[in-house]
């Protein structure tokens, strides 16, 4: 429910300018990703009153920048809005354990309390909000794949266990991390044999040295120059930015490549190995998949998916799982599956 109120027009127009004030207690949902900060509040009956977004807010390795971006998202979302009719916050985040610094929660808290909100925020991980934006029951499974990779079992709209997550030098098995670098592998095996690159092999060349000449013989000398450029060319920039290789994996595996297959039916395999650490067989609940690598067009979903018996979900819009898990903070019955589909899908 709303109220109208008219906003005074210093050239005295024919009609006075309206805006809706909300009536009634408010939420607000985040999702602070690597590349962007998103927040929505939302009215009790699960109507979006307010929209912000900013970069990146993952606070792990850049945290003074990440609490000013969550700032920015909180100040333009609550424009228009009374802050302290904020009754109920839920903020997803990757790298949320960041907070657990004294320096970076301080921050996290002034860039909260400076948009003039006075309700506590509570922070949950990323697992817990790609699994209720896919969908409303309690308990489940969630699969994340993207860059990275991790599950969680969760309860009661509750994490209780975690399988996988350990970053790209102890884990990340099947993620857009594993492909990049077991592509590149690939490729540097086949220059240890002196065999040609196939379809997979040229793009990953091309793809990380793009001005380099395509090399159209099989000479020795030549493919240890390829294989030196690679390796150094690789080892010079950050490791995860062989996820940026996945397309490309993916792609092959289109063109039916024989290397990109191998490797798309590995990373199904690895992935589901780590969501079956927590699914058991009795198990009824739906089983939630995220990230790019798991998407419903990803091969390697799509092979996911053949594993799983009973509701196998994708996740849909992050930042409405944590608004429509904020509604049922404020109250229990405000977190219906109509709330969910209003918030997810929009």
């Amino acid at each position: 429910m709303s109220v109208e109120r008219s906003l005074p027009d210093a050239d005295a127009a024919p009609v006075d300018q309206v805006v809706l004030i909300p009536a009634g207690p408010l939420v607000l949902g985040g999702d602070l990703g690597g590349t962007s900060t998103r927040i929505v509040i939302a009215d009790s009956e699960g109507n979006v009153v307010g929209r912000g977004a900013a970069a990146g807010g993952n606070p792990t390795s850049h945290p003074a920048s990440a609490a000013a971006n969550f700032g920015q998202a909180l100040h333009a979302a609550l424009s228009g809005l009374d802050p302290t009719a904020v009754k109920a916050g839920v903020v997803g985040m990757a790298g949320g354990v960041a907070l657990a610094r004294p320096d970076v929660a301080a921050q996290f808290e002034a860039a909260w309390t400076g948009a003039g909100l006075i309700v506590a925020p509570d922070y949950i991980g990323d697992l817990e909000v790609a699994f209720a934006s896919g969908t409303p029951e309690p308990d489940g499974t969630v699969l994340i794949a993207g860059t990275g990779s991790n599950a969680g079992l969760v309860r009661n709209h509750q994490l209780l266990r975690t399988a996988g997550g350990h970053g790209w030098l102890l884990g990340d098995d099947g993620s857009g991390f594993w492909l990049g670098r077991e592509a590149v592998r690939s490729v540097l095996q086949a220059l240890d044999l002196r065999e040609p690159l196939g379809l997979l092999g040229q793009a990953v060349v091309q793809a990380i040295l793009p001005d380099r000449e395509e090399h159209a013989t099989a000479r020795r000398e030549g493919y240890d120059a390829l294989r030196d450029d690679l390796v150094r060319t690789v080892n010079s920039r950050p490791p995860v930015l062989l996820a940026e290789l996945a397309p490309a994996v993916m792609a092959a595996y289109a063109q039916d490549d024989e290397t990109a297959r191998s490797l798309v039916k590995r990373a199904a395999e690895l992935l589901t190995e780590t969501a079956a650490r927590l699914k058991t067989t009795s198990d009824k609940g739906p089983m939630v998949l995220a990230g790019s690598v798991a998407g419903e067009s990803s091969p390697v979903g799509q092979l996911i998916r053949q594993h799983f018996a009973g509701d196998v979900l994708t996740a849909r819009d992050g930042v409405g799982g944590a608004t429509w898990l904020a509604l049922g903070a404020l109250d229990p019955a405000l977190a219906t599956t109509e709330n969910h589909q209003r918030l997810v899908e929009h």
